[in-house]
Formats: structure tokens, sequence, C-alpha cells
């Protein structure tokens, strides 16, 4: 006969434990766990059976399962948080005692860890990555655009920002962005990369004031795993590319001893302005694959086909949205933002020299077709030969994947309403007059290229 189980001792009961007693499991202290936790992606869970977990007690607890807390006891960054602990508390008794150089020597040998192996066992294959790469993206470029305080270290803000723009110089080598879209909390983005759709939003450039209810210290440990994951993700982009990484970029002799001369927040600033630059090297160019056209076998193969011929066409349409036009930016527009987008749909772009680094021409020239402009009047002196816009043109201009009339979008003039690409209508839902002007347009550009390549004359 077997042993007769006692209340408690299977079930639910069993397969969640409070996190005092994982502290008292792990020996850790709670900051140490939290860290811990964050890191490995380990977070506490609501019990479906609340009473038989807490076994009669009605005390609010926090759990997490068991067989996670036992994953926990075998992490080898465990012991590195107790050797820091060991630093700190010798560090404070040789400041105390006033042996500097005991100090100095401790402060050289501080314990440090690496977070590669949490990476690679959270994310057993790139595409898991990249699938994942939103938040950390959010955050990334949410760090990038702080200003120097105690809120997040500065070698933090420094990697966060390098790193931001080493991405974004992957997604214009690679063409990789497919929409844009300007709201009150930032501006989203929206690439396609290995075939994963990723979605982020960029905070605008504008004065920071740091908010009372959000905290830094838990915001850091998260950071502290992106900056190891988008390192990682960065690496492999670059690869696939053929492009050497970290990103060196096609400038002369003179600019480069330039650049050396730099300090560290100067050359993060000529990274920034140097989004006009090409990388370097770029071994093989990447050819946009065409798609192969088979007779169809049915009505519903071909409609199927037919739907994957135009969306080829709207993309590679797209992907040269802005070619052949060169781009003059005022200093009052987002300098950053729209260099990014320009570039990505091959435009030239550039800026006054006086406004940052990085300028390849002058407002003076002839060959400029667009002039970006975010004032009620157009710059005292005009160019005949040039086009002067409001920056939602290009935002526009790439949501609906055509060059939109530049009528509605001159200085001085009250802008149409900046849609969403995010949300599709469906047969029922509301539809604004705007949206279905552009989806008429694109209806008729459409039946016009299907025209031209079947060879009628129109």
């Amino acid at each position: 006969m077997g042993r007769i189980k006692r209340k408690y001792e299977a079930g639910a009961a069993t397969a969640y434990v409070s996190r005092k007693r994982a502290l008292k499991k792990l020996q850790l202290s709670l900051a140490d766990f939290r860290r811990l936790c964050i890191l490995k992606g380990i977070y506490p869970h609501e019990p479906k059976h609340r009473k038989k977990v807490e076994k009669g007690s009605t005390a609010i607890k926090t759990y997490y399962f068991r067989k996670d807390i036992q994953f926990l006891l075998h992490e080898p960054i465990i012991n590195k948080f107790r050797n820091f602990k060991v630093y700190t508390r010798k560090l404070k008794k040789a400041i105390d005692k006033g042996e500097d150089g005991q100090a100095k020597r401790l402060r050289q040998n501080k314990p440090k860890y690496k977070l590669d192996h949490i990476v690679k066992e959270r994310y057993p294959s790139f595409v898991d990555a990249v699938r994942d790469l939103d938040d950390c993206l959010c955050l990334v470029f949410l760090f990038a655009t702080l200003p120097r305080q105690q809120s997040a270290k500065f070698q933090t803000i420094q990697k966060c920002r390098r790193l931001s723009v080493e991405f974004l110089h992957y997604l214009i080598a690679a063409k990789a962005l497919r929409k844009v879209f300007v709201s009150i909390k930032g501006i989203y983005y929206q690439a396609e990369i290995m075939g994963q759709t990723v979605t982020w939003v960029v905070p605008h450039a504008r004065g920071f004031q740091k908010p009372t209810d959000v905290d830094f210290k838990v915001m850091s440990i998260f950071i502290e795993f992106y900056l190891s994951m988008l390192g990682f993700i960065n690496y492999r982009l670059y690869s696939s590319l053929n492009i050497s990484y970290p990103p060196q970029l096609e400038l002369p002799a003179d600019k480069h001893n330039s650049l050396r001369d730099m300090s560290a927040e100067e050359r993060i600033e000529e990274m920034l302005a140097a989004m006009t630059q090409s990388l370097v090297p770029g071994l093989k160019s990447i050819d946009q694959a065409e798609v192969d056209e088979f007779p169809a076998t049915g009505d519903e193969e071909s409609g199927i086909s037919e739907e994957i011929r135009k969306e080829q066409q709207s993309r590679s349409r797209l992907l040269k949205l802005f070619c052949n036009t060169k781009f003059f930016l005022g200093r009052e527009t987002p300098r950053e933002s729209l260099t990014f987008i320009l570039r990505n749909f091959g435009a030239k772009v550039s800026w006054d020299p006086s406004v940052s680094a990085g300028a390849t021409y002058l407002e003076s020239d002839e060959t400029i077709t667009h002039q970006i402009v975010d004032r009620n009047q157009p710059p005292a002196k005009k160019y005949m030969n040039r086009y002067y816009v409001q920056p939602q043109w290009v935002y526009d201009c790439v949501n609906a994947r055509n060059l939109l009339d530049v009528k509605d979008y001159l200085v001085g003039v009250v802008l149409p309403p900046h849609l969403s690409p995010f949300i599709e209508e469906g047969e029922d839902d509301y539809v604004p007059p705007e949206r279905v002007q552009l989806l008429n347009r694109a209806e008729d550009e459409g039946k016009f290229n299907a025209a031209c390549s079947s060879g009628f004359n129109v």
C-alpha cells in the first residue's frame, strides 16, 4: 500500500514558491534577486488556485514557478554577485582607513560579468532574437536621448547612441524600412528584418525632465541586457550584408585623421551626422530578387499570384521612392529622422554645415530638388528650381508608397491629416476620405503601370 498523500503535498501547492522562500533558497538579497530575474527573463505568476498555494494563509505574497527557481540555482552570475558584495565591503573598508593605494587596486580589479551565455540561452536562434527586438529598440533609443544626469550612467547612454546609430546604418544599407508614423509620443518606425516585422518608437528630440514615478534602477537592468543583445544582433546583421563591423564610413583621409583627434562624444555626434555617408566595405551588392512568373492552373492560384506580383511591384516602387531627388534640410527640422528616412529610399540629403557635421553640399546647390522647411514662411532667399515642403510630406509619401502632390504640403499651407499606416480597415469600418483618396490614386497608378508593362499606349 502506497503512502497516503497529505494536504498541500501535491498539485498546485507544490508548483509555486513564494519570493521569500526563493531568496532563502538562492541566498540572495532582494535587489540581486530582481536583477537576476530580469536578466534571465523570469517573472512572477498568479496561481490559478491561490488558496491551495497559500496553504490556508491570507497573506498576499508573490509567487514564482518552482522549476524557474531551480533553474536559477545553476546560474554562474550568482557567484559574481557575491564577489561584488565582497568587493564593495573591501573598498568601503579601504576608503574609511584612508588607504588610497588599496582602493585604487580594488577599483582596477572590480569584478565584472558577461551576459553572452544568457542571450544565447534566451534566444537559441537568430530569428528568435529579431522577433523579440521591439522592446529592445524602444528602450535603447529612449536611453540614447537622455542627457548626462544621475538617472543613467554616461557610458550606458554613450553605448546606446552608438548601437542605435549602427542599427540605423544597417536599415539604410538593407533598405528595410517600410512604415513610419509621427505621434505625440514619438516617431514610430516599422522595418522588415530577416522576414520579421519589427516596430519601435523613437522619442522626439526635446528637453528632458526626469519623471518621479519611473524607477531608473530597474530600467538600467533591462538596458544592460538589451545592450548585449543588440550588439550581437548588429554584428549578425552587418555580416549578412558583407559589411565590416564595427561600421566604417567612406570618408577622405583627412576626415579620418580629424575623427581620431576627437573625443568620444564628438565621435558619436560625427557618426549621427554621417548617415549621409555609405558604409565600407560593400563587397557584394544586395539585389532584390525578382518574382518568377508561372502559368496559373486555377482561378484561386491566379488571384494569389496576382496579389504577390502587386505587392512585389509596390515594394520595389517604395525602395526607389526618392531616387533622383536631392534634399536640403532646414535647421528647425528633425534632421536625424528625415536623413534616415530619405537615405533609406535613395535620396541625397544635406544641411547647413553650421548645424552639424556631415553636410555634403550647400544650400546654394542648383541641383537640389526639395528643401524641407518647418516654418510659416520660406527662407528669405528662394530658389525657383526647387520645392519648399513641410516635413510631413516625407512621412506621408513613405506610407502612401508614392510621391504625393507637393501643393498640399507647401510652406504655410494647412497640412492634411497624418494618417496612421498601422491601421487596416475592415469592410464595415469607417475609412477617412483622405485614405480613400490615397487608395484610389494607388489603384489608378497600378492600372497605369500594368498597362505600360503590357505594351499599350496610354
